[in-house]
């Protein structure tokens, strides 16, 4: 690998895994709803949250999405790999000072195409709260 690069194709084999832990603090909220937009009060206020099913504040949703990209960004395939698509479904919610354990294990390698498929999940202990699969354009091995 260059510096600066992650996996190349070559590098790659199904079954191969990262990943990315981050706990989540208030800090990360309110400067995920600034950068985002998304300022829906039950991720922001505390009062309008406890009228909620969830009774208390939660993490936007595509925070845990983000944490993928910050798997399949900077651990694998890493650096110079083009993140194309993502499927995923919200299966729990995630609060305030939880640790999110994100990974994206490798599936499927179409070598023709550069494309590699990666389960992804995000998990809080054992709780699944995220999962779904990305696609991922990666470089060949400059010959």
């Amino acid at each position: 690998m260059q510096e600066l690069h992650g996996y190349y194709l070559e590098d790659l084999e199904v079954g191969m895994e990262a990943f990315y832990a981050k706990t989540i603090t208030e800090a990360d909220v309110v400067l995920f709803a600034g950068i985002s937009g998304d300022d829906n009060p039950v991720h922001i206020n505390a009062e309008y949250a406890k009228t909620t099913p969830f009774k208390e504040r939660i993490v936007h949703g595509m925070f845990s999405a983000a944490l993928i990209s910050a798997v399949l960004g900077t651990r694998m395939p890493g650096p110079g790999a083009i993140y194309i698509d993502q499927q995923i479904k919200f299966k729990a919610p995630v609060h305030i000072g939880d640790t999110v354990v994100a990974s994206a294990k490798v599936i499927e390698i179409n070598e023709e195409r550069r494309r590699v498929k990666l389960e992804t999940i995000c998990k809080v202990g054992d709780k699944v709260v995220a999962e779904g699969v990305a696609t991922n354009m990666v470089d060949r091995r400059p010959a």
